[in-house]
């Protein structure tokens, strides 16, 4: 196997853990958002700082995870991780014996962690309400993996645990959304057992449109109109 320069080569037996993010994960996961960004050509709307991340992320003194808004760091390691039942929230283990991968950005997302660990991907989840239910429910807004790692059974570890959390929370549904052109994604998220909803669009309210409703801005007599 040709490995390209500054990579580090992987093979054998890997660990892989989803785990609970802290601040000191913010560095990847500002890194992790505009790469996810880039593949889903939508850089234009990319405008996550450091430090907005760490006020909404991780606030002080911290919420309990899955009551607000929560962040899941996907960490590999080419040793056993011992489980932590503070943190860890699924986990598999990989066999690479007969394809080994090379990460060329290893080095760049070392986990902080320490221990070997590199960081491959990240979920943004938080709860949600159904009135049909009468149940809550968790959104999950990104689920992301590198690219090198892709194709690998991460994706369906993280969703799974997710939806695993949701379930034992009692929450009566979990849902996200797919880009309309995202076939493999769309495939593989029918394959778990979800439903896509083409019936459904999204509504969206942001920068000067949302604005100028701040303070009750907007003309009293229009709104009734509408």
């Amino acid at each position: 196997m040709t490995t390209p320069a500054n990579s580090t080569a992987f093979s054998g037996e890997v660990w892989a853990e989803l785990r609970l993010a802290d601040a000191s994960d913010v560095p990847h996961i500002h890194a992790l958002i505009h790469q996810m960004a880039e593949f889903e050509l939508l850089t234009d709307l990319f405008a996550a700082t450091h430090e907005l991340l760490t006020s909404t992320l991780f606030p002080s003194p911290p919420r309990p995870p899955l009551t607000s808004f929560t962040a899941l760091i996907l960490d590999l390691s080419p040793s056993p991780l011992p489980a932590s039942a503070d943190s860890t929230i699924g986990s598999c283990r990989l066999d690479l014996s007969a394809s080994p991968l090379a990460d060329p950005e290893a080095a760049a997302f070392a986990s902080p962690r320490g221990g070997g660990r590199v960081t491959a991907g990240f979920v943004i989840c938080f709860p949600n309400y159904s009135t049909f239910l009468s149940k809550p429910g968790l959104y999950v807004e990104d689920i992301f993996v590198r690219a090198p790692w892709r194709r690998r059974g991460l994706g369906r570890m993280m969703l799974s645990a997710v939806a695993g959390k949701a379930a034992e929370l009692g929450m009566g549904r979990v849902e996200w959304c797919v880009l309309d052109w995202n076939k493999n994604a769309i495939d593989f998220y029918e394959g778990m057992g979800a439903e896509v909803l083409p019936q459904w669009r999204i509504c969206r309210l942001t920068g000067a449109a949302l604005d100028k409703y701040k303070g009750g801005q907007e003309e009293s007599g229009k709104a009734a109109a509408e």
